[in-house]
């Protein structure tokens, strides 16, 4: 195996946002996949496998990377300023997504997942661009941290939504 990949991820519980079954299952779904598959690597460290601690501090999403032993690595912050529209927009649609699977027909589900794939794929896109210069990551692992910065979000953006 690689070493330029994650081998755990853990998200602060005190910064997890409230959410529901449906958005617990996709945090505990990109997490496995996370796991089995990814690539991480740090810029200008060779110090892999590496273990990830996300958090909020104070408004800023905080990147803890780490090696297997739990000796630091590299501790960087993201503003989440920039993902605010797309992180609002994706759980405006995650909901009508949900709302839909109960009651919508088949082609009306299948047009919201592809406008829900589409907004998400759009933060993955912003998430590897506001990365480059720390670490190294490939779209589906930008993907999948994508959804986690979602589920430590998710409860301001709900308030806001709502």
């Amino acid at each position: 195996m690689a070493e330029d990949r994650l081998v755990s991820i853990e998200i602060d519980d005190e910064t997890l946002g409230a959410s529901g079954p449906d958005a617990e299952h996709e945090r505990r779904v990109a997490i496995f996949d996370l796991i089995e598959q990814n690539s991480f690597a740090v810029a200008d460290r060779d110090e892999g496998p590496y273990c990830l601690h996300l958090s909020m501090v104070e408004r800023r999403l905080a990147f803890d990377v780490r090696k297997e032993d739990d000796s630091p690595v590299h501790v960087f912050g993201l503003s989440m300023t920039p993902f605010k529209t797309v992180i609002r927009d994706y759980f405006m649609i995650c909901e009508s997504y949900y709302d839909a699977i109960r009651s919508a027909t088949p082609h009306q589900i299948e047009a919201i997942d592809m406008a829900r794939r589409g907004i998400h794929n759009e933060g993955s896109e912003l998430l590897a661009a506001r990365l480059e210069g720390k670490v190294t990551v490939d779209f589906d692992t930008s993907r999948r941290l994508f959804t986690l910065i979602c589920a430590l979000h998710s409860g301001q953006v709900r308030s806001q939504v709502r």
